[in-house]
């Protein structure tokens, strides 16, 4: 099993890299927040999960060993699968997505393609009582404050897109409480 990568990007591709170790090319299927960041020759290290399947051997690549296993855990779920999983964590944080599942909340895995309300819903119920063993890592990918999908959910029916209000509502001050004054702040932010 393949669980730690370390060495140079050499390609980007749709949804993945090739990252050369020891004159060896790996393809990392990697989530879209992950893509934007990387570039050409950088370097960098991965903690991987490695799926094998009767027809491909497929690897997963993750920033911290946080993310690597919020997202086996949202493997474990029935009708969740790689690609599912790499896309609930592109639509936010880490912890962000470990408070909307230990609040209850399905509304932000809904906003996944492919996950119906029914199916978030049981992701919540089965990791409620699991999401709380991750640690929260201290790296960017778990320090961000999502707002509520009702504060995302008010900005996009002002014409914003889903990662447009969460960035905005990310640059908010922490300090603000109130879901109006942080939209209003969201909203000065974006125009």
């Amino acid at each position: 099993m393949i669980s730690y990568l370390k060495g140079k990007i050499k390609h980007k591709g749709n949804g993945f890299v090739i990252l050369e170790v020891n004159n060896i090319g790996y393809q990392i299927f990697i989530s879209p927040l992950l893509y934007t960041d990387l570039s050409l020759n950088q370097e960098i290290e991965f903690f991987t999960y490695q799926q094998v399947r009767e027809d491909a051997l497929n690897l997963y690549g993750f920033k911290s060993s946080t993310e690597l296993e919020l997202f086996e855990l949202l493997l474990s779920i029935s009708g969740i699968g790689p690609r599912s999983a790499l896309a609930v964590m592109s639509i936010a944080t880490v912890s962000d997505i470990k408070d909307s599942i230990s609040r209850g909340d399905s509304a932000l895995l809904t906003k996944v393609s492919g996950i119906g309300r029914k199916t978030a819903e049981r992701v919540v119920l089965e990791l409620r009582e699991k999401i709380g063993k991750l640690a929260v890592g201290n790296d960017k990918i778990g320090r961000s404050q999502l707002g509520s999908s009702d504060e995302i959910d008010a900005l996009m029916a002002l014409g914003y897109s889903f990662s447009q209000a969460r960035e905005a509502l990310n640059n908010v001050d922490a300090e603000i409480k109130d879901s109006g004054e942080r939209i209003r702040q969201a909203l000065k932010k974006l125009g």
